[in-house]
């Protein structure tokens, strides 16, 4: 980050004027954009799809606050919308927000309990230490017209991972590697039980395999360099660092970590 607001401080002064021209016509785009947007909606106040485009549009502009306020008014006049709960809950966790994430993903359950709302309301239980968790995988679990098993299995695995038990959520990402080899996630979450275990071999291990089904696997780069560091390995964890960040430049844990490897 600090290289391109540098470039851009040596170059500002030159193009001055072309670059507040520039900032011009883009604020003139988006306004235009959700003029556009908020005139469709106007036209046709029972659309829900022009609603959520217009949510989507906020979202992509990284106006949270906005994107929220546009969910409620649809629900505060519809209270039984499972889908602008399930948006609200989405933007509430994008925005950092668990408690409010949560809470949202609960009230689209019980108005629609559809698989994917269980699958994303126990991820976030698993990930807060919350025993619900184990409640919302056993629901998939029991509904075999879920089709949802191994995300069933992920969940207990990563609530397991989040209260200290290493070994047992191990069990069920293996479980889910079973079930499906190419599991990016599955592949993660346990390399990351055999980092906290102490077990950088076999996670680096893990991690290549990740790796070898998705080339462009940041994360898994980022994981491997985390390995390498604890081995004493910093040729190899540098390598791994500068490789996530070429396939993610914006990678925050990355760079800090590499820029941490070179002091």
């Amino acid at each position: 980050m600090m290289r391109v607001v540098l470039l851009l401080s040596c170059i500002f002064s030159i193009t001055v004027i072309s670059c507040n021209n520039a900032d011009v016509k883009n604020e003139t785009i988006a306004t235009g954009k959700e003029s556009e947007l908020r005139q469709q909606v106007a036209q046709y106040p029972d659309s829900l799809l022009l609603k959520e485009n217009l949510v989507q549009y906020f979202r992509e502009e990284g106006d949270y606050k906005l994107a929220l306020k546009e969910a409620d008014n649809v629900v505060t006049k519809d209270s039984m919308n499972d889908r602008f709960y399930d948006i609200k809950a989405t933007l509430y966790f994008e925005d950092g927000d668990t408690i409010n994430a949560i809470r949202a993903f609960e009230k689209a359950i019980s108005i629609n309990p559809q698989p994917e709302y269980i699958i994303s309301l126990g991820s976030l239980y698993a990930q807060t230490k919350n025993p619900m968790a184990l409640q919302m995988a056993d629901a998939l679990l029991h509904a075999p017209s879920a089709n949802a098993q191994k995300q069933a299995l992920f969940i207990k695995g990563l609530y397991l991972s989040s209260i200290g038990e290493k070994v047992k959520a191990i069990t069920f990402f293996n479980a889910c590697l079973k079930l499906d080899f190419h599991d990016l996630f599955a592949y993660r979450e346990k390399a990351i039980c055999l980092y906290n275990l102490g077990k950088y071999t076999t996670a680096i291990d893990e991690l290549k395999k990740a790796v070898a089904v998705k080339n462009t696997y940041d994360e898994g780069y980022y994981w491997m360099g985390r390995c390498y560091e604890k081995l004493g390995d910093k040729k190899q964890a540098g390598e791994s660092y500068q490789q996530a960040l070429q396939i993610d430049p914006d990678y925050e844990e990355a760079k800090a970590a590499l820029k941490q490897l070179s002091n």
